[in-house]
């Protein structure tokens, strides 16, 4: 494997106001970004979720799951490093296989990952944390709401700040789970002034009796798998990255090698601390477990921490679901209307707007169990597919050089993925039903553009893509 020495910067030709996008990205940046954006909402609110679907050893999922990233991981390596674009897995799909429907279908099938998971993080600011912050009767609904349009306002401002925030909001998520990591190891080695608590590592080897161990791991990582959404948020930052082919490889994977260890131990401790059975009640698992750990920590500061830490997971999906249609409608995959760019912020604005909308919507209707599911398929399936078109690009040869993943890795990551997106994993019917109604959704609008613009595969240009 090798990694490009000469960098292909990937200038963009702009938007469809003709105004390109700021590379103000560096390494330290796109770390915080990954490491903020891998952790945030699963961890902090869907916890609870996984272990009610397979038990006390809450640890095995969150290990498959980042076993099955790393494989696909390194295909998006080559990929990004290779062709350095905002439009990530639906610019592989079109290069590789060069049909419109399904370029288009898998953009929007990522857009829709982007938007689902931070409707998913809308619903957990709102919900238990949000409670131990300031009682039950505050209108989570409005909350929510209000959440999104702060979250389009902080994205419409720019890249730049947008960028900044969450580096602030990543700092103030760690430190939220150094919290939960350090009272939970005093409770379990030193005691802990809880009467109370029984802490029993006894339950890290236990499954849930209903499903078996094996359909419990299966489900419980089909949603654990909610997390890797970093990675199509990262690639998608590439137009806005300061040299991402030498960029990307190293710092993709030293986010996943550290967030991999957070959840690990974070999987421990809060399975020893906290009864699966309670987790799965809650969408606030973590301030079960600093509760069981420090009762005299006040929860209204570390139900704060965690509305911080679920902000920043949902600040930079909403960001590559903006960026994702901002490099599609300059490729004219669909309408350009999506690339137009706000001339002083310069910052994709009718994108963030259509983006925002259907967020609400979804944050309106949905269960956040149901969100993060459907989020978890419609990206295992977009995986899949870029698996295989990593493969199939081989034959595709560019100017400079790039990270090249072992074959095997696609091979594995390709057939994992499917596998995961399966109903023989146990995974709920109803994301099925989601995910088809989204796609669904995507399926009109291919239709609008190719009728009302008159668009035909043929006038596609797909060479225009590697410029």
């Amino acid at each position: 494997m090798s990694e490009g020495l000469k960098s292909e910067t990937g200038t963009p030709e702009g938007g469809a106001g003709g105004t390109a996008l700021k590379r103000v990205i560096g390494p330290k940046l796109l770390l915080l970004f990954v490491i903020g954006d891998i952790l945030g909402t699963t961890v902090y609110s869907l916890t609870g979720q996984v272990a009610g679907r397979v038990g006390g050893a809450l640890w095995v999922p969150f290990l498959v799951a980042f076993v099955v990233a790393f494989l696909t991981a390194f295909s998006y390596l080559e990929l990004v490093s290779k062709y350095p674009r905002a439009a990530g897995a639906a610019l592989y799909v079109h290069k590789a296989f060069g049909v419109h429907f399904l370029t288009f279908m898998v953009a929007f099938a990522v857009m829709c990952s982007g938007i689902t998971s931070a409707s998913s993080a809308a619903q957990g600011f709102s919900g238990d944390y949000l409670e131990a912050l300031a009682g039950p009767d505050v209108p989570s609904w409005a909350v929510a709401i209000g959440f999104l349009l702060l979250l389009a306002g902080i994205n419409l401002r720019g890249i730049s700040e947008s960028v900044k925030v969450n580096v602030v909001l990543t700092l103030i998520e760690i430190t939220g789970l150094v919290i939960v990591v350090v009272f939970g190891a005093i409770a379990i080695f030193g005691g802990s002034s809880n009467p109370e608590l029984v802490a029993d590592p006894g339950r890290l080897l236990e499954f849930n009796a209903e499903s078996g161990p094996f359909f419990a791991v299966t489900s419980a990582t089909a949603l654990a798998f909610f997390a890797m959404v970093g990675f199509e948020d990262s690639v998608n930052m590439a137009e806005e990255t300061k040299d991402p082919v030498r960029t990307f490889p190293r710092v993709l994977l030293l986010g996943l090698c550290v967030t991999a260890a957070i959840y690990l131990t974070i999987a421990v401790v809060t399975s020893t601390l906290v009864p699966a059975e309670v987790l799965a009640e809650s969408d606030g698992p973590l301030l079960l477990v600093v509760q069981a750990a420090a009762p005299w920590f006040r929860p209204e500061v570390f139900a704060l921490i965690a509305m911080v830490a679920l902000s920043n997971t949902a600040l930079i999906n909403m960001l590559m679901a903006s960026r994702l249609l901002y490099g599609m409608a300059n490729e004219r995959i669909i309408p350009r209307a999506f690339g137009r760019v706000l001339a002083v912020r310069r910052t994709p604005w009718v994108s963030i707007l259509f983006t925002s909308i259907i967020a609400m919507i979804l944050v309106s209707t949905v269960q956040i169990s149901s969100l993060g599911g459907t989020t978890s398929l419609l990206l295992l399936m977009v995986f899949a597919v870029v698996n295989v078109a990593v493969l199939v690009l081989r034959r595709e040869k560019v100017e400079h050089r790039h990270f090249v993943a072992p074959t095997w890795a696609p091979v594995l990551g390709a057939v994992t993925c499917v596998f995961f997106a399966l109903p023989i994993t146990g995974r709920p019917l109803v994301e099925y039903g989601i995910a088809s109604a989204l796609l669904g959704i995507g399926v009109v609008f291919w239709l609008i553009n190719y009728v009302v613009g008159k668009r035909r595969p043929a006038d596609f240009d797909a060479g225009k893509l590697a410029k």
